[in-house]
C-alpha cells in the first residue's frame, strides 16, 4: 500500500515538473541556450568584463552541464526525458545568472599599456573568438583561461616582489610563458574538438 502511495507521489511530482517546463527547455532549446551562453561568455571575455579566472569557472560549469546532458542522453536512448530537460533547464538558469553576475561585478580584465598587457589582451581576444566560433569547447576554454589566470597571478606576484615593476628577467619569463600559452591556444582552436553547434 505504501509503495503505491509513493509511486503516486512520484507520478504527481513528475507531472508537476512536466507542466512547469518552459518551451526553452526542449531539446533544441537546450542546445540554443548553451550556444547563447557561450556567446555571452565570449562577449564578456572580449569586452574585458570577465577576468580569466571568472571565465575559467564559468566554462568549467558549462562543460559540466554539457557532460551531464550527454550522459542523460546515453541513459535514455539518445533523447532527453521531460525530467532531464527540467533539470538541465534549472542548471542553465543558474549558469545564466552566474554569467550575468560575473559580467556585472567589479572585477574586470586589466587593460595595461605594456607589451605583456597587450599580449594578454590579444590572447584573451583569441580565446573569446574561439569560444564564439565554437573552435574551443567549454572544457578547452576553461583550461586555457585557468592557465591565463595563473599567469596573471604570477605576473602580479612578480611585480609585488619588485616594487611594482617587472625586471628584465621577469619580463623574459612571462614572455616565454605567454609564448607557450599562445601555442596552446592555437593548438586547441585547431584540433578536432569543437563546441557542438
Amino acid at each position: 500500500m505504501k509503495l503505491k502511495n509513493i509511486g503516486g507521489n512520484v507520478a504527481a511530482v513528475a507531472v508537476a515538473v512536466l507542466v512547469s517546463i518552459p518551451g526553452s527547455a526542449s531539446a533544441g532549446g537546450i542546445k540554443k541556450r548553451a550556444e547563447n551562453q557561450q556567446d555571452r561568455i565570449a562577449q564578456g571575455v572580449q569586452s574585458g568584463q570577465l577576468t580569466a579566472g571568472e571565465t575559467a569557472r564559468l566554462e568549467r560549469k558549462e562543460s559540466a552541464v554539457n557532460h551531464e546532458v550527454r550522459d542523460m542522453r546515453k541513459l535514455d536512448g539518445g533523447k532527453l526525458t521531460a525530467v532531464d530537460r527540467a533539470v538541465v533547464n534549472q542548471q542553465q538558469n543558474r549558469l545564466s545568472n552566474q554569467i550575468y553576475n560575473q559580467k556585472h561585478d567589479a572585477e574586470t580584465q586589466g587593460q595595461g599599456k605594456g607589451e605583456i598587457a597587450q599580449r594578454k589582451e590579444n590572447q584573451q581576444d583569441r580565446i573569446g573568438q574561439g569560444i564564439q566560433s565554437g573552435q574551443l569547447t567549454a572544457g578547452e576554454a576553461a583550461r586555457l583561461e585557468g592557465k591565463e589566470s595563473a599567469l596573471n597571478h604570477e605576473t602580479r606576484d612578480m611585480r609585488a616582489l619588485d616594487g611594482g615593476k617587472l625586471t628584465p628577467g621577469d619580463k623574459a619569463l612571462v614572455n616565454q610563458q605567454q609564448n607557450k600559452l599562445s601555442n596552446r591556444i592555437y593548438d586547441q582552436k585547431h584540433d578536432a574538438q569543437t563546441q557542438p553547434q
